[in-house]
């Protein structure tokens, strides 16, 4: 699905480089998620429940083996930012699914959390509470990029 940004104060496009912390509104198609607890221009008028995604990755032997050789010269594993960016996608994803199974045109106060299963696996969360909203009275729809 395409991603727009929403344009509100602090918020950015998500991607590889995104930054731990920051405001985050994105549309997934039809679905608005936001890190706060609001959408500016909105009101709530129906709250769903809590909308989850989640994803369980694991990198290969041959990943590994590879990125225990790049860890001992130091720096950024390549292989496993590939692999983290891939996971919290899909379960940002999920999340959006589960919502639209509930009814949500929204995720508000949407955050990520992430698990170690094992040495090898790591379990990523999406979640948020799923909500119906509306323009408020006076308001248009905020502007889109």
């Amino acid at each position: 699905m395409a991603q727009r940004l929403l344009v509100l104060a602090n918020c950015f496009k998500p991607g590889p480089r995104w930054k731990r912390g920051e405001l985050m509104a994105i549309r997934e198609g039809d679905i608005i998620v936001t890190t706060a607890p609001y959408v500016a221009g909105y009101r709530v008028v129906r709250v769903l429940g809590v909308a989850l995604g989640v994803t369980v990755r694991s990198r290969g032997f041959g990943g590994r083996f590879l990125a225990g050789l790049r860890a001992l010269a130091g720096g950024e594993i390549k292989e496993f930012t590939e692999l983290a960016e891939q996971a919290r996608q899909q379960a940002i994803e999920r999340m959006v699914a589960h919502a639209r199974e509930l009814g949500a045109n929204a995720v508000i106060s949407f955050r990520l959390d992430s698990n170690e299963i094992s040495e090898y696996m790591d379990e990523i969360i999406a979640y948020g509470t799923a909500v119906v909203i509306e323009p408020e009275r006076g308001q248009g729809r905020p502007a889109m990029e």
